[in-house]
């Protein structure tokens, strides 16, 4: 039986749908009711079979550890297929017949009769091995003996395939259940395993192998839809590429691109400060202000770089520019954000005026009025900064990104980018984005400040604030992604001068 569609690498050519398990499993159901016994599944153990053969083709040996519920019916269906074409599959299977789901007892039958080599325990050598142990539904850590065979798949150093989710991997969030996290390893490591880890998502694409610890375990992702064509509404989307370069007229001048008035720099964090202005000037502002609140640094950075406007935070017209505020900050910017909250035209805050924010009522409540006022706010916070606002714990905002992020968006009524691995972008008004670019080149100090002021750039020129900010950190993410691997870390001044 051929699929109807062809298995596709999520690259970077497009924007992909994401659905969540509840989406995913109400399409499975309405799809088995419309088609013969059997058709699912053997559709997805062809898909994996054919992308098995592809990405390890001189692979001989195939271990295959197969769970008792359908992940592992899927992969009793690879074996068949891998059987037929020469291959050496062996399975090992963790169901009965007396306990088995129908379609996954049909393909243990289909096995059994096409001669796939069955086994109680893993083979000492193999080429590649395919992970369908636990699917999306799975709610409990693996014990026992699938446990003793995850550690064996998650320490292979080799070609590995899982079967539409890693074992252990939550589909909608990207966290791992329970002690099933692998042990962290080198750089080097990482690298290696990234490029040898596939992942088949099958029938749609889950939010949580491109968030959190989801990248990381899902190695290359593919998807195969199975000849079934999912919800119109996802649950999320993946941004896989940004904005065409900026279109700008002969007859512009700098008033034709927007203001960007930087509000941070306390006594020792100027830098912060600085890092945004100069990213928002290379995102296109047509000018940065930045209102320097350690006076005593004024000169330096006028020397340093005098294409920034640098002034006294008093000296700034709020109302008529888009305002970057709390980068480098300290305690004091709590005197001045009364002001940026009323008066900004619009206003991204990042760092210390996200936390005097989630320590002041009266300033939340400014902020939930800007909406009414027709005034747009980004709000840029890491976890840790989410969690206070949303008077959570970190763990809580990780154990669900995507949750969280709509939820501040919701009470803050503004749009959200909650960074780290996978940046989340939420709105009010719009499905929330799941960015795909960026790396590990980010994990440095100041990258955040270079985050929001180049939000400030992209929102000073565009009317669609959810629609720039998603660009701005795409863009933040792509300059990660160009940076040569060979050569000095990137660090947040040269990522500044290198954000489009």
């Amino acid at each position: 039986m051929n699929t109807l569609a062809v298995t596709q690498h999520i690259s970077s050519q497009a924007n992909w749908p994401l659905h969540s398990v509840a989406q995913t499993l109400a399409l499975e159901y309405q799809s088995q009711a419309l088609l013969p016994a059997n058709t699912l599944m053997q559709r997805a153990g062809l898909a994996t079979a054919q992308l098995a053969m592809a990405v390890a083709p001189h692979a001989r040996t195939v271990w295959i550890a197969c769970g008792p519920g359908n992940n592992g019916g899927d992969g009793l269906e690879a074996a068949v297929h891998l059987q037929a074409r020469g291959k050496q599959p062996i399975v090992t299977w963790l169901g009965s017949e007396a306990k088995a789901p129908e379609d996954t007892l049909r393909a243990w039958q289909r096995a059994k009769a096409a001669g796939v080599t069955f086994a109680e325990q893993p083979p000492q050598q193999f080429e590649l091995v395919i992970d369908a142990l636990l699917g999306i539904g799975a709610q409990r850590a693996p014990e026992g003996l699938m446990a003793q065979w995850l550690g064996v798949i998650q320490a292979n150093t080799g070609p590995v395939l899982c079967v539409d989710i890693p074992t252990g991997l939550l589909a909608d969030t990207g966290e791992w259940l329970g002690a099933t996290q692998p042990h962290r390893t080198t750089a080097n490591t990482r690298t290696h395993r990234h490029n040898h880890r596939h992942t088949l998502s099958l029938l749609t694409l889950k939010p949580g192998l491109f968030t959190a610890d989801g990248q990381d375990a899902a190695g290359q992702v593919w998807f195969n839809d199975l000849g079934v064509k999912p919800s119109p509404t996802p649950a999320a989307w993946l941004q896989q590429h940004g904005a065409a370069p900026i279109d700008r007229p002969h007859n512009s001048h700098k008033g034709s691109f927007g203001d960007v008035s930087v509000l941070g720099g306390a006594p020792g964090m100027a830098g912060a400060a600085m890092l945004a202005g100069l990213a928002a000037l290379h995102g296109g502002a047509g000018r940065v202000l930045v209102g320097l609140m350690d006076e005593a640094a004024h000169p330096t950075v006028t020397a340093a770089h005098p294409a920034l406007m640098v002034r006294r935070p008093s000296e700034l017209n709020l109302d008529t520019s888009t305002v970057v505020c709390g980068c480098g900050a300290g305690d004091g910017i709590h005197a001045v954000l009364h002001q940026a909250l009323s008066t900004s035209k619009q206003l991204v805050l990042d760092a210390d005026a996200l936390n005097a924010i989630a320590r002041d009522t009266s300033l939340q409540t400014l902020l939930k009025k800007r909406h009414a006022r027709q005034k747009p706010t980004v709000l840029t916070p890491h976890p840790l900064e989410a969690a206070r606002l949303l008077n959570c714990t970190t763990k809580d905002v990780q154990q669900n990104r995507v949750h969280a992020a709509q939820q501040l968006a919701d009470t803050f009524q503004c749009v959200v980018v909650l960074k780290g691995s996978g940046s989340i972008i939420a709105s009010p008004q719009c499905t929330p984005v799941i960015n795909g670019s960026g790396n590990a080149l980010l994990a440095t100090a100041g990258t955040g400040d270079v985050l929001a002021g180049l939000v400030g750039a992209y929102i000073a020129r565009h009317d669609d604030v959810f629609k720039a900010t998603c660009q701005a950190v795409f863009a933040h993410g792509h300059a990660a992604d160009a940076w040569p691997s060979v050569g000095p870390a990137l660090d947040a001044a040269s990522l500044a001068a290198s954000v489009r």
